[in-house]
């Protein structure tokens, strides 16, 4: 097929002759001034390249309909032919009804010219009334303009030559951060560990206290003890599990933490819980189901 005819049906077959290819030639950079003069109409996400292309279409078409005959200089003629084409191109892109572009300009003008008027910004209600319209109305026309407004994840987020495309600065509050998620499910796996790792009468207050919601008295006459036995021992065991877990974050392997304190028990005993909770499961384990944890004995 000639690369200067054309499939549609609305497009003419028949070649350019010399002069009509000598037109095109000369007026490419109409093109550019076509569209640049209709900017402000285009869609955010229509791209200009796209847009110059419909427009040099345009061109093409108008230097074969071109009759010298009428008297109506070329540029002009093709003016019209090229804004046409790029206004199609641009509708065609659009996601959004010419009725909502239409409303859209007309809420842009009134709000410029209360602007002038006011000496300030309109409030809603001012641009409303001068609208004719209710605030409810022109909520449900500005949702419609939202709607209608596509954006590039790949674009820059501003002007000043940041890096930064539009996709970095998206939260999806349903997804929270990957690294923070996977710290979660490790942290919340070595208190899963450190809480086997108890001794029993440690867990029993621990566990019944404040995941089962059993009161101290009831935690005493299970043990045989005090009440305030059992506020020591939950005491005791809050201790242990927070000396265990933060171990697991020092810098220093935890089984290293409290070594040579021979006349300190509590540290001995930090440390040797530490140790065990380390030793008690691998990272995938702590990430997904672990293994069944040794108890350690109390000191």
């Amino acid at each position: 097929m000639d690369p200067d005819q054309s499939t549609e049906t609305t497009a003419p077959t028949r070649k350019l002759d010399d002069a009509a290819r000598a037109l095109v030639e000369q007026n490419l950079p109409l093109v550019r001034l076509v569209v640049a003069g209709v900017a402000a109409r285009f869609p955010r996400h229509a791209d200009r390249d796209e847009l110059a292309s419909a427009g040099t279409l345009g061109l093409v078409e108008a230097a074969r309909r071109y009759d010298p005959a009428l008297g109506v200089p070329f540029a002009r003629y093709a003016s019209t032919r090229i804004r046409g084409a790029v206004l199609d191109a641009a509708r065609s892109a659009d996601f959004a009804p010419r009725s909502v572009r239409g409303t859209e300009r007309e809420l842009v003008a009134t709000q410029e010219s209360l602007s002038v008027e006011l000496g300030r910004e309109p409030s809603r209600g001012e641009v409303a009334q001068r609208l004719g319209m209710s605030l409810e109305a022109l909520d449900a026309h500005e949702s419609r303009q939202h709607r209608g407004v596509v954006l590039s994840i790949d674009a820059p987020v501003d002007a000043q030559g940041s890096a930064a495309a539009l996709a970095e600065t998206i939260v999806d509050a349903a997804a929270p951060d990957p690294l923070r998620r996977v710290e979660q499910r490790e942290r919340h796996g070595y208190v899963r560990d450190a809480l086997a790792l108890l001794p029993e009468r440690l867990r029993t207050v621990v566990v019944g206290y404040f995941l089962e919601g059993r009161t101290s008295a009831e935690l005493a006459e299970e043990l045989g003890v005090t009440e305030s036995r059992v506020s020591q021992l939950r005491s005791e065991g809050l201790a242990l599990l927070r000396a265990g877990i933060a171990a697991q974050y020092a810098p220093q392997p935890p089984d290293a933490r409290g070594r040579g304190r021979g006349t300190d028990r509590v540290a001995e005993r930090h440390a040797a819980f530490a140790s065990a909770l380390a030793a008690s499961s691998s990272l995938r384990g702590r990430l997904g189901t672990p293994p069944a944890a040794a108890t350690v004995r109390s000191a």
